[in-house]
């Protein structure tokens, strides 16, 4: 009896002296414009091997939904918080005069909410971003100034890969920062690369304080202008000879076969993808070769995810970090190639003959039929509220850890909010509620995903809850297997329609004509979520192609006075461009 009073005293010293458990690292992903069978785990045929590899460490969601684009997106990914709420109501690309100034249309992150970095420094974690921002511009709403110990960001939408350039037809200057002050590209530059270089720069340099770290990163890639090193383009070479409608039949079976699409799933064709077989051989040439470009991007963006992984392998950090990966909406449908306006200024600005796409100087973009295709088999693509711009790919691994489910798919309604909860339940960390360092806060409204990751709980959305979403006139309420969406011109005509996306994903049958009390019960949903929010009509005839074009002359025009006039679309131009001045002075009389 002695003997083993002895062996238990033993044991709980043994115990008491034990390490307490080290805190997880957070690895964030963040694809820019990737559609949701991009990755070659969720149905695609595009080379993601490291990506790949994170899914069979973690888990797969199939039924994940964000914004219809970037910035909303990123806020909400940042905050927990809806993006009307956190600021992001519209971008400063798309947002109409009506509405600047407007609660909830400040077109950046407003300071009534705190980011997942925020809450993880005070709570002792070392922060790190890298890539895109496009939150703010300002000193006082740059990474640093949101909680990160350090940051290399870009404030725009997109901007050259290979050069310290902006995407000309919207902007003058790329604007770079780190540290909240303005900086420069190396010499030798690919965005993907110097992403990730800078990260492990950071990562390095604060290894020494044995802190836990969070660690943002954002690529550029496949924003507008895709562009990839020579010998990843190469790699796809011919592979989309055969188009657009060939690609969106196999990327649907191949997510069918990975149990990420239900069997026999209908798949609804966009209005706007064009008929392959009527193309000229010229035209297929130059398509297909925007997306062997698109494809080589991906890839290479895949090569700087494997570099950075191999990186925490070496550190020892790997089994201790928590990866998350995720896009910021579907597939990019803007082609400046589609319109005069932006025919000419492109051509002007950018080397775009066709076996440039894709290479240093161009400006190479995969246009609405292939935009369509790499969000297949889903309606939709970036901008629209269909599935096709909300539901993207969302793997979350963490390899040391027995209790998440390996190689698992959920197919659970999750959404972009849920994220910041997420780690900080991981974390331990208590989300912050209605205040915040002394200051009111929104709160989080997002759910903890660890039910899932664990297999403790089959969803934790409550089924009986709408979430509701809108982005320059594009709507959506989500509610269980539900969903009521509408979207403006040129994307939609503007109704609601009603899909049971569980059955349904591709959204090809309208079933608000079967379901008249499910039907008037979401839009009343919808109803009060736009005036909690303050969410605005869009002023009549808005088309959010038309007010980038406009916004963007806003910025250009009076810089670029040296232009020829023709360059610019003439006369119509100039007159659009003089109207809006105009117009905006009127306003603030």
């Amino acid at each position: 009896m002695r003997r083993r009073g002895a062996l238990v005293a033993a044991a709980v010293l043994v115990i008491a002296a034990a390490p307490a458990p080290r805190r997880p690292n957070f690895v964030i992903l963040v694809a820019d414009d990737w559609g949701f069978t991009d990755v070659g785990s969720f149905g695609g045929e595009i080379a993601t091997p490291n990506i790949d590899a994170l899914a069979r460490q973690g888990m797969r969601f199939s039924n994940f939904h964000v914004s219809g684009s970037c910035a909303p997106t990123r806020a909400m990914l940042q905050t927990g918080v809806s993006n009307h709420r956190a600021g992001l109501g519209d971008m400063p690309e798309t947002i109409p005069d009506e509405h600047v100034g407007k609660p909830g249309y400040d077109a950046q992150l407003n300071h009534r909410v705190v980011t997942i970095a925020d809450v993880l420094r005070a709570a002792g974690y070392r922060t790190y971003f890298t890539g895109k921002w496009h939150l703010g511009r300002t000193p006082d709403n740059l990474p640093t100034a949101r909680g990160y110990d350090h940051g290399f960001a870009l404030s725009q939408s997109g901007a050259d890969n290979f050069e310290e350039k902006p995407n000309l037809l919207l902007y003058t200057a790329a604007d770079w920062s780190e540290d909240g002050v303005p900086a420069h590209l190396p010499k030798s530059y690919y965005s993907s690369r110097f992403i990730v270089d800078r990260m492990v720069d950071y990562l390095d340099r604060g290894q020494a304080s044995g802190k836990p770290f969070l660690a943002s990163l954002n690529f550029l890639a496949n924003h507008i202008p895709v562009q990839a090193p020579d010998a990843d383009i190469a790699a796809y070479k011919g592979r989309y000879d055969a188009g657009w409608t060939a690609l969106r039949e196999a990327r649907r079976a191949r997510s069918i076969a990975l149990g990420l699409m239900p069997p026999g799933m209908a798949m609804a064709r966009m209005p706007t993808t064009s008929d392959w077989d009527t193309l000229a051989p010229a035209q297929k040439a130059r398509r297909s070769r925007a997306m062997e470009a698109y494809a080589g991007m991906a890839q290479a963006m895949d090569r700087e995810v494997g570099r950075l992984v191999a990186h925490l392998k070496v550190s020892g950090e790997y089994d201790n970090t928590v990866f998350v990966f995720l896009s910021d909406n579907g597939g990019e449908a803007i082609d400046p190639m589609a319109t005069r306006v932006s025919r000419w200024s492109a051509q002007y600005y950018y080397d775009q003959r066709p076996g440039q796409q894709g290479r240093p100087g161009s400006l190479t973009a995969i246009g609405t039929s292939y935009a369509s295709a790499v969000s297949a088999p889903l309606r939709g693509y970036k901008f629209t509220a269909s599935e096709g711009g909300v539901r993207v790919p969302l793997i979350i691994a963490w390899p040391g850890n027995p209790a998440v489910a390996a190689g698992a798919i959920s197919p659970a309604f999750t959404h972009v909010t849920d994220i910041a909860p997420t780690l900080l339940a991981i974390a331990g960390v208590a989300r912050p509620g209605n205040s915040f360092a002394g200051h009111e806060v929104e709160p989080m409204t997002g759910f903890d995903l660890t039910p899932l990751l664990e297999r403790r709980a089959a969803q934790v959305h409550p089924a009986d809850r709408p979430l509701a979403y809108e982005l320059a006139g594009n709507a959506a309420v989500f509610q269980g297997s539900w969903k009521l969406v509408k979207n403006l011109p040129p994307y939609g005509d503007g109704r609601w329609a009603l899909y049971d996306i569980a059955a349904d994903p591709g959204e090809a049958r309208d079933l608000s004509a079967a379901e008249p009390v499910r039907f008037a019960a979401l839009q009343a949903a919808y109803a009060e979520y736009a005036r909690r929010d303050q969410v605005l009509p869009m002023p009549p005839g808005y088309r959010a192609p038309d007010q980038v074009q406009r916004n963007a002359m806003m910025t250009l025009l009076l810089p670029r006075l040296a232009v020829p006039a023709a360059l610019l679309g003439g006369a119509a131009v100039a007159g659009v461009a003089i109207a809006v001045i105009l117009r905006r002075r009127r306003r603030r009389q």
